[in-house]
């Protein structure tokens, strides 16, 4: 199971790693976005958002080699896909290549339900 659980924490990780792209400007955002970044303070929020997930996508790798931290990885995974989706739902009016990101982030939801449960089997196994 401690392996099935790192190969979901992997996932999850390369999942969030996926933005990092970013980071190199408002060209490379707006093919992960569909959108137009022509305002520069808008860029810089987006490519300082493209670091913060690349910080969470390296946590989850890390984590995936490291049972200590898979807790701890599981909510951050939690809240970050969460609250992303709950706020997609909410505001509404989405293009396709942010409802392309829902749909990754629904398959990272799904790996880190399906790894929670396997976590805790196997804390409650010990």
């Amino acid at each position: 199971m401690q392996k099935v659980i790192s190969i979901l924490l992997l996932l999850v990780g390369v999942i969030h790693l996926l933005p990092l792209s970013g980071v190199f400007g408002a060209e490379q955002l707006a093919s992960l976005y569909g959108l137009s970044f022509d305002d520069s303070s808008l860029v810089i929020l987006m490519r300082h958002r493209a670091v913060l997930f690349g910080l969470l996508g390296v946590f989850f790798v890390i984590a995936a080699f490291k049972p200590a931290l898979q807790f701890s990885a599981f909510v951050c995974g939690f809240v970050s896909v969460v609250s992303f989706i709950a706020i997609a739902w909410f505001e509404g009016g989405y293009n396709e290549a942010i409802n392309r990101v829902i749909l990754v982030d629904l398959v990272a939801l799904l790996s880190l339900s399906i790894g929670m449960i396997l976590l805790t089997l196997v804390k409650r196994a010990r």
